[in-house]
């Protein structure tokens, strides 16, 4: 893991924040990555656009980021491609089962005082704190 930057996690979240208001201001949108994505299938063609633009911005900050830096941002995935294929499905499941994401309960519901989001912000930090221990405490992984 990185070392802990206090100064871009500050910018990293006042751009997620600033996103997230002006979808919801402007538009009236939640900024749930799970529904803005979910949407682009069923999306008329007018509704579409905004999607992928949200979408392309995930993708294209930190290869804007690696441009001016010069260095790409560093991770390392290092589980197999099942487990990864496993994970991606239990995730996709959740976000089916609690009616979005850690992005739209997280960011979006807590800043609107949401009680749901608030109960859906714990489940989904209390099963990745669980996760994390089974996978390197007891399955030593």
């Amino acid at each position: 893991m990185a070392e802990f930057t206090p100064l871009s996690a500050l910018i990293g979240g006042c751009l997620i924040g600033g996103a997230a208001g002006l979808l919801f201001w402007l538009d009236g949108r939640i900024a749930g990555i799970s529904g803005i994505f979910g949407g682009l299938v069923e999306a008329g063609a007018g509704d579409r656009y905004w999607r992928v633009a949200f979408l392309a911005g995930l993708v294209l900050g930190p290869l804007l980021h690696a441009a001016v830096t010069a260095r790409p941002p560093a991770f390392v995935v290092t589980p197999s491609l099942p487990l990864l294929v496993a994970a991606g499905l239990l995730v996709g499941f959740g976000t089916r089962l609690g009616h979005g994401c850690t992005s739209g309960h997280g960011v979006c519901g807590l800043a609107r005082l949401s009680r749901r989001s608030l109960v859906a912000t714990l489940s989904f930090f209390a099963s990745a704190v669980v996760t994390v221990f089974v996978a390197r405490h007891i399955l030593g992984g």
